[in-house]
């Protein structure tokens, strides 16, 4: 900890002259803004279960074979547990067997996937836009644009059952490459979209996100839960009913930033807290707690232009670590937590069977947890 932002502490004297020159140099196409009102400095939630050491109990899949695998889906009545990689390949892996088979290779950088009704996939590709995949690996773009506006970050994916396909696009201004810059920025260029397949019409149903990401129909069909990455929040958009196209509080002040979010099937959502501590880094955030220095990074912009500053123009070292997941009721009531002091960029958590399934940007495998052995899972 002496790392990180402690520089802040000299700022009075040692960097006087440095802050001066960030408060009156403007970057092209960078101002960060305020944090809005409802950004909260309160009090992390916390879960009343918590796993601490992750790691420990992890088995890995396909070490070697699967280089960041971000997010997860599983066919079931095929066997194969599905994930999006570093290299542009879907790759799937076979259940319990662990076997990796390189699937189809999207052309970008898949992120999001969800099987579709036809036993084909739904990618989210960074890079490109909301992809389909058949089940004979023929790659089809769905939609790259809303209204006008390209997709910059096309990111969490999600299939409602009457086949329409929810999706987030985490930022039209940044790419992935650049996604910092856009946490820096906080100004809230995500949108929250929808694609019917039968009339191939994209519709915006919320804008103005910070970062939106992760996607997850409920169970009843009446609404979904999705991800904003800089607010450390989810919530619930109405998508049937008398609360139709209105949006509520899930759950916030969470633990850690919220990447991708999936539905258990036995009444839990699985949260990825892609947290890090960057050692020896500007950047700091604590999964187990949030730190003065983040507050101050996001209370007042001109450290964050610093930031970006330093990231941009200098080589910054850092060693990630700290990250895990929350499971919530279906109300948003935290229930159990995992999480590692080694684990970084922990972005995509499934639960299959008894088995917790998670993935990692940072790593080149998948890990498994065996829940019947868990200390914090009350298995039936």
């Amino acid at each position: 900890m002496a790392a990180g932002l402690g520089f802040l502490k000299a700022v009075p004297l040692a960097l006087a002259p440095v802050v001066l020159a960030v408060v009156l140099y403007s970057p092209r196409d960078f101002s960060p803004a305020p944090m809005p009102p409802e950004y909260s400095y309160g009090p992390d939630v916390s879960a009343p279960r918590h796993e601490r050491r992750a790691l420990q109990h992890s088995e890995r899949v396909g070490e070697g074979r699967l280089p960041g695998p971000e997010d997860l889906a599983y066919d079931g009545a095929g066997g194969w547990l599905y994930t999006g990689c570093a290299d542009g390949w879907v790759r799937r892996v076979s259940v319990p067997g662990g076997d990796v088979e390189d699937w189809v290779r999207t052309g970008g950088r898949p992120l999001g996937v969800v099987l579709a009704s036809d036993g084909g996939l739904i990618v989210a590709d960074a890079n490109i836009g909301l992809l389909k995949v058949s089940p004979d690996r023929k790659v089809e773009l769905l939609t790259d644009s809303a209204e006008g506006l390209k997709f910059a970050l096309t990111d969490g994916v999600d299939v409602a059952a009457d086949g329409t396909i929810y999706f987030t696009d985490a930022s039209y201004k940044y790419n992935l490459d650049n996604h910092m810059a856009d946490v820096l920025e906080a100004r809230p260029h995500g949108r929250l979209m929808s694609f019917d397949p039968s009339t191939r019409r994209t519709a915006v149903l919320a804008r103005d996100l910070y970062f939106a990401n992760g996607v997850s129909v409920s169970p009843d069909q009446s609404s979904l839960i999705y991800c904003e990455t800089v607010m450390k929040r989810c919530s619930r958009y109405h998508i049937a009913g008398e609360k139709k196209g209105t949006i509520q509080k899930f759950i916030d002040n969470l633990p850690g930033f919220p990447d991708n979010i999936r539905y258990d099937g036995e009444g839990r959502y699985w949260i990825a807290l892609s947290a890090a501590e960057a050692v020896d880094s500007i950047v700091y955030v604590n999964l187990q707690g949030r730190t003065l220095q983040w507050d101050l990074l996001m209370k007042y912009p001109f450290i964050r232009k610093l930031v970006y500053l330093a990231e941009k123009f200098a080589v910054v070292p850092r060693a990630l670590k700290n990250s895990g997941a929350m499971s919530v009721a279906l109300d948003g009531k935290p229930v159990t937590m995992y999480s590692d002091q080694g684990l970084a960029l922990a972005t995509g958590w499934l639960k299959v069977g008894e088995h917790l399934y998670y993935g990692s940007l940072t790593e080149s495998y998948l890990s498994k947890i065996d829940l019947t052995k868990s200390s914090v899972e009350s298995l039936e």
